[in-house]
């Protein structure tokens, strides 16, 4: 790893892992280039870059204008040259400028080729609320990108998948949207602000491989096995669900979606059908949330054993408000009224 010290333990923390997933790709695959607003000298803002520059040079990992369409359009003539673009957008709130770009050209190229070019892009950027960034640095657009034909949407909620998923997502044949929780970067996060951060020093889930490995798209991870309920999660959510569980000693099944599409949609069926209930957490907001999908499908294929209406606990519907941020963002008490609610049905 080139630039973010490893502890010899190799239990790393997301950034490091993210880190050394884009150390691995750039030593392994000439064609891998990584560019962004202060990705390179400077390391990244969360300094997710740091040391890479310095270790591959100024034509494999360089900077760019602060232009967000710009940086995505160079991605798109890139991937199409035969390159293996890593473009990082600095917070997921700015990626707007650049979704014509996503949209209408990467997720289309290999389409409207009829196969002849692809746009192999991996989209790197920290979302999610947490660290008090307010209303322009802690958005969670995922949903956006999920109803786009064309793109894959991935978001990690281990410095263990952080790596793997990166790795093949750098590898994958087509764009994919790589969005990094940053509330977990550093340790992950039981929901209740009033304690202590963590740190992901010692965490299972933070023993990370050294060299290349991979951690397959459209895998879900069972987090937790249980009887009584399945809970679908992802990103920070998996950890403020895992203790919310532990703390209310329910017996819930908790499903780490990791992909959001393509979507393991036969482990969550597997999963409702052996609890009969379901739980759906995010941080998006409610209305056209993922959470929306994921309840369709769970009504179309498990109706039929379902012991209870789905509940979804989410964001609210209202733009991230900065000074009321641990309100808006799901938390224990919401997550466990929904439990207790779908547990009397």
């Amino acid at each position: 790893m080139s630039g973010v010290a490893a502890p010899a333990s190799r239990s790393l923390n997301m950034i490091q892992a993210i880190n050394e997933a884009l150390d691995v790709m750039l030593a392994r695959d000439p064609d891998v280039v990584v560019f962004g607003e202060d990705v390179g000298y400077f390391g990244g803002v969360f300094r997710a870059t740091s040391g890479l520059q310095k270790a591959h040079g100024k034509t494999r990992v360089f900077d760019t204008p602060i232009t967000e369409c710009g940086i995505i359009g160079v991605a798109v003539g890139m991937g199409a040259y035969g390159l293996r673009p890593v473009p990082e957008i600095q917070f997921a709130d700015y990626i707007y400028p650049a979704l014509d770009q996503l949209v209408s050209e990467a997720a289309r190229l290999r389409y409207r080729s009829a196969g002849d070019f692809t746009a192999p892009i991996t989209v790197r950027s920290p979302f999610g609320g947490g660290i008090f960034g307010g209303q322009t640095h802690s958005q969670s657009p995922e949903g956006i990108f999920t109803h786009c034909s064309g793109l894959k949407t991935v978001i990690p909620a281990t410095p263990y998948d952080a790596k793997g998923l990166l790795i093949a997502a750098i590898e994958d044949n087509d764009p994919v949207i790589f969005f990094e929780p940053k509330r977990i970067y550093n340790g992950p996060f039981d929901g209740h602000y009033d304690r202590p951060a963590k740190s992901w020093a010692g965490h299972p889930d933070a023993h990370v491989p050294e060299g290349h490995y991979r951690v397959e798209l459209g895998k879900a991870r069972t987090v937790r096995q249980g009887e009584a309920v399945t809970i679908l999660c992802y990103g920070t959510m998996v950890h403020v669900v895992a203790n919310t569980v532990a703390e209310l000693g329910v017996d819930a099944e908790i499903v780490d979606l990791r992909t959001l599409l393509p979507l393991d949609i036969d482990s969550i069926e597997a999963s409702v059908k052996k609890t009969g209930r379901c739980l759906i957490v995010h941080e998006a907001t409610r209305t056209s949330g993922f959470g929306a999908e994921l309840s369709a499908l769970v009504q179309e294929r498990c109706f039929y054993h379902l012991e209870a209406p789905i509940e979804r606990v989410t964001g609210f519907d209202t733009p991230y408000p900065h000074s009321l941020e641990w309100a808006y963002f799901p938390g224990p008490v919401r997550i466990g009224a929904a439990l207790t609610k779908i547990m009397k049905e």
